[in-house]
């Protein structure tokens, strides 16, 4: 279910199982790709705090206590970086939480962290699931995550982090049949994303890509 760039339809259509990994670029053709989790009868927890350092409102964001996404030291002593890791980790949130609304155009949350180029590309991710009636439950910790500032003027950001797909599934929500990541496949998945800084002051995701395997955990 990993996260990876969908550069044709043709090329998810001929995926037989999808991993969790979410949408984004790829150099791991058999990667899949989630974001959520159904939400039956749970109860969503609340959203984490307002993210970044401007005065801007955040949408709220809430995903199900069946779908565990935790961060693991999303953490900078540099309060520019924080914010970066603040707005990125709700951007990924936002992005399940539009599968678990089975909403394919991704929501107003994930349009309000996304660059017009971000959100296409979401977008592909999402249809991928919601296309097959799919959602998500388990455990996706993201851990690892490093900062880099870009430019004289530090309006661009570089996110690199990991995630363990091993407690993560998909279930029809029809036939509710569940798949997790095939046997012998590594559950950790590398990502590489690229934000900017808008007017606005929050930071929007430009692009991701994924790598199955690499991490450090």
């Amino acid at each position: 279910m990993a996260r990876r760039t969908l550069t044709t339809a043709a090329a998810f259509a001929t995926t037989a199982t999808l991993l969790l990994t979410a949408c984004g670029g790829s150099n791991d053709s058999s990667s899949g790709d989630i974001k959520g989790a159904d939400t039956g009868s749970s109860t969503p927890s609340a959203s984490a705090s307002a993210s970044g350092t401007s005065n801007v409102k955040r949408p709220e964001i809430t995903l199900p206590k069946n779908f565990e996404l935790t961060f693991q030291d999303w953490t900078s002593s540099d309060p520019v970086e924080q914010a970066v890791l603040n707005d990125a980790r709700e951007q990924l949130r936002a992005g399940y939480a539009a599968i678990i609304a089975s909403e394919p155009d991704g929501g107003e949350a994930l349009a309000f962290y996304d660059t017009s180029s971000g959100l296409s590309q979401d977008r592909q991710w999402i249809k991928t699931y919601t296309d097959k009636n799919l959602t998500v439950f388990g455990k996706l910790p993201a851990f690892d995550a490093k900062t880099t500032l870009l430019g004289d003027n530090k309006t661009r950001a570089a996110l690199t982090y990991c995630t363990d797909e091993s407690k993560a599934y998909t279930r029809d929500r029809k036939t509710s049949k569940v798949e997790g990541s095939p046997a012998g496949t590594n559950p950790e998945v590398f990502y590489t994303v690229t934000l900017r800084k808008n007017a606005k002051g929050v930071w929007q995701n430009v692009s991701t890509q994924s790598k199955r395997g690499g991490c450090q955990s």
